[in-house]
Parts: C-alpha cells; sequence; structure tokens
C-alpha cells in the first residue's frame, strides 16, 4: 500500500479536524489554550509583546465546568446490570471490573468516554480480545485472556465506512485508526470484517507489520455520540457553541488587564535627546523639537465597566446555551418558579438523551463481548431516565407558606406535611413518617368526634 493511500482520510474529517482541536483546547485550559492562538493580536504587535500578553491573560474555563456538571448529573445514580447467564462468567466480572486492563472500571471507563463524547461530539470504543494459544476457555482464564475496552478519540480514526445490511441496518463495515505516533513513526491498524491488517509508516516507507483474520467477523468499534448529526460517525459536540463564547470572554479579559494596567502606568511621551524613564509605563519617542517638552499619556479607564457587563452578559449566554442558569448561576436568581422549573425540564431532557446514547452504546458492546465469547446475549443495562432537578430550598419554602396559610382542612394539612416530609426524608424514614402522620390525623378525628358527644 503507498503511503498517501493509507493515510488518507474520511471525507469529513478535515472538515471536523479544526473544530476538534479547538473544542480539545478549550475544555483542557492551560498552556493548551494558549498555545492555540485564541487571544486576537493588535495591528503591528511583535511576537514578544504579543507572548506576554497571552501568558498573562487568565482564562474562565466555562467548557470544563459545562462537562463535568453533565458528568456529575448523569453519574450521579449508576447504571444497573443483569448479566443473565453471565452473571457468573468470570471474564464478565473482570471486564466490570478493569475494563481497559487499566484498572479502570467499566463505569468508570464509560464514564471518561461521555465527557470526551461532550468534549469532542462522539468518540469511539473498541472491543478487542489478544490473541491466544488456548484451546478452551479455562486455559484462555488461566493466561488471563478476555475482551477488553479501548477508547479512542475522534482525531485518531482517520477513516471509517458504514454499509446497509439486508436488514436495513447499518454496519461498520471499514474503520482505520492510528493506534501510536512518535516523529515520523506511524502505527495505523485497519479493521474490516475479514482481516485486521497493521501497518507501521516511518516517513514515505510502509511496512506491513501484521495480517491476520478477523475471527470476529465484524468491526468491533462503538461510536458514543454526545450528540447525534446527520452523519454516520460524525457527533455535535455539546461545548460548541460555548467554546465561541468562551474565546470572546478570554479575549475581553486580556482588555481588562490592558485597561488596568495602562491607565494606572501611563505612557511618557518625550523626545530622543531628553533623558527621562516612565517607571512602570511605557515610553513613546517622537522626533527631537526644541519647544518638544516632555509629558505623560494616560487613556480613560472608561470602558472597564463596559467590557465587565459585557463578560456578565456572555456568561449568562452560555448559562441558557447549557440549560444551566439555575445550575451554574453565581448570583441571587431573579427567575420566577416557572422559568426556573421549565430550565431544569430543559436540562433534564439533555442530560435524558446523553443517558440513552449511554445505554445504545453499552448494548452494542456487550453484543460484542458475547461475540468475542462466543454466548448469547441477554444483559439488560438500564441508565436512569430522569434525573430529580429540584429547587428543594424554594419547594420547602413555599410549603411551609402552605401550612401556615390557616386552611382549616385536614386533608390539605396532612397533604402538605407528607410532602415536606418527601423533601427532607430518605425513603427508609419517608413511610415511617407517613404512617405517623396519618395516625396523629385518626386520633385528632377521634379526639374531635368524642368531644362533639360530651
Amino acid at each position: 500500500m503507498k503511503h498517501e493511500e493509507l493515510v488518507s482520510t474520511h471525507e469529513t474529517y478535515q472538515e471536523n479536524q479544526d473544530n476538534w482541536e479547538f473544542h480539545l483546547r478549550s475544555f483542557l485550559g492551560g498552556k493548551d489554550y494558549q498555545d492555540g492562538g485564541y487571544l486576537l493580536k493588535y495591528i503591528q504587535e511583535d511576537v514578544k509583546e504579543y507572548d506576554k500578553r497571552v501568558s498573562i491573560t487568565p482564562l474562565d474555563n466555562h467548557c470544563k465546568n459545562v462537562v463535568s456538571i453533565y458528568s456529575s448529573f448523569v453519574w450521579r445514580i449508576p447504571p444497573t446490570r443483569n448479566l443473565g447467564n453471565l452473571n457468573n462468567d468470570v471474564a464478565a466480572k473482570a471486564m466490570l471490573e478493569d475494563a481497559d486492563l487499566d484498572g479502570r472500571s467499566f463505569n468508570a471507563f464509560m464514564r471518561d468516554a461521555q465527557t470526551w463524547s461532550d468534549v469532542y461530539g462522539h468518540c469511539w470504543m473498541i472491543v478487542d480480545k489478544p490473541e491466544s494459544n488456548a484451546k478452551t476457555r479455562a486455559e484462555e482464564l488461566d493466561q488471563e485472556i478476555r475482551p477488553y475496552l479501548t477508547l479512542i478519540t475522534p482525531e485518531n480514526v482517520l477513516d471509517w465506512t458504514y454499509e446497509r445490511a439486508p436488514s436495513g441496518r447499518y454496519v461498520l463495515t471499514y474503520f482505520k485508526v492510528r493506534e501510536m505516533q512518535n516523529k515520523d513513526v506511524t502505527i495505523i491498524r485497519e479493521w474490516t470484517p475479514m482481516q485486521i491488517v497493521t501497518y507501521k509508516t516511518d516517513g514515505d516507507k510502509v511496512e506491513m507489520l501484521q495480517n491476520i483474520e478477523n475471527p470476529l467477523g465484524a468491526v468491533p468499534a462503538v461510536a458514543l455520540y454526545g450528540q447525534r448529526s446527520p452523519v454516520k460517525g460524525i457527533g455535535v459536540s455539546s461545548i460548541g457553541d460555548v467554546a465561541n463564547m468562551q474565546k470572546a470572554i478570554y479575549n475581553e479579559l486580556s482588555e481588562i488587564e490592558q485597561i488596568i494596567r495602562i491607565s494606572n502606568h501611563p505612557s511618557l511621551v518625550k523626545s530622543v535627546s531628553t533623558d527621562a524613564s516612565a517607571g512602570a509605563g511605557g515610553i513613546i519617542t517622537v522626533e527631537d523639537d526644541e519647544l518638544m517638552k516632555p509629558y505623560l499619556l494616560q487613556p480613560t479607564g472608561a470602558n472597564l465597566q463596559a467590557i465587565m457587563e459585557s463578560i456578565k452578559e456572555k456568561t449568562q449566554a452560555i448559562n441558557r446555551m447549557s440549560h444551566m442558569g439555575a445550575v451554574r448561576g453565581s448570583e441571587a436568581l431573579t427567575m420566577s418558579g416557572v422559568a426556573l422549573q421549565s430550565e431544569f425540564q430543559l436540562l433534564n431532557a439533555k442530560l435524558s438523551e446523553k443517558a440513552d446514547l449511554l445505554e445504545l452504546a453499552e448494548e452494542q458492546i456487550w453484543d460484542l463481548f458475547c461475540m468475542w465469547q462466543q454466548v448469547v446475549n441477554d444483559i439488560e443495562i438500564d441508565y436512569p431516565n430522569s434525573f430529580d432537578l429540584r429547587d428543594y430550598a424554594t419547594e420547602l419554602t413555599f410549603l411551609q407558606q402552605a401550612r401556615a396559610s390557616g386552611v382549616s382542612s385536614k386533608t390539605f394539612i396532612n397533604g402538605v406535611d407528607k410532602a415536606i416530609c418527601e423533601l427532607v426524608l430518605a425513603d427508609e424514614d419517608l413511610v415511617m413518617a407517613t404512617k405517623e402522620i396519618e395516625s396523629n390525623s385518626k386520633q385528632l378525628g377521634q379526639f374531635v368526634t368524642d368531644a362533639a358527644v360530651v
């Protein structure tokens, strides 16, 4: 195979490569973000001054915060799994305890995969199994030969092909992944249902390292999407719009630093022959003039407040586009109860979509696992479909006000008391508290009846 053919990429790879890098740097922050060159360069600003401005400009990393909040909500309640006929299978239990042969549990692996799918829009997971000369399952277990997972980010998946099967279902029939890259040396592996071929490239030289039959008869790769797109194998990043807004805030933070520094330390304007220093400020040198007298040039800082208001508006826009106005708000919320509830419902819907995509990807993973183990798959996976996003403090205040409203109804008071208990108590204590409320209500009713008889 020629080098150009081996390193060729999918038609949509080049279109999305820059976005993947931008979203990754936006999530990582720190030096990775500084090296991205996302700070706008001033006219006639030299490289030294630009690098200095980059080094002193802080980054308010909204992307990492948004992704972390999504992940914390989705994985607050872990999924449940019924392994069926694999309930006592040693390989399945080992898969749950160490999914990638690197110590990560299955839940930890899927949580990392969900994080990277939110950043890139999607990521890939390969279910592979080492080669072995074992003839029985017992010999495989002795050699610790079992299926395992590998997480691959999109920039390392060079090409892929989906074809529609006779059943109408799309099937992955070709998968080319860059497994390692070190200076001029690159390891590339091609998967097809028939064979697995590994190549090594050194400059323009291509060497086939391995060509083996695919024992599975299928490409064991699964795509986990952060959000689906019309293109198979390409997802939509959860931080795409957030990253653009974060870049705008990043540039405005640089403007704030410049305004504060220049307004506090004015520049000295002088002729070349004048002997003077400017302290912490800069020096502006003009042509020699006998009538020229040195003077200080101090810009006004009137725009500082306007820039800070602009940053505040952009932060609120990030909260709106990520449906986190009620979660990330740092100041007292002025939203009405209906608006707050709607915000929670929008976030709940987004989290439910992510949980459904995780559940689908895991089902496909276990399908491949069972194919490797040559067993029937009857595993059941259930991710939470609803996420309890309630403003407990607001609800409790409302119920307390309702309790003190003076409504003379035993049924009303009992209902409010039960609702308060539901907010405050755990499930095991809630049943006991409900019984006590009903018992006290009956005793109070009997006391009123007896008093009426007397």
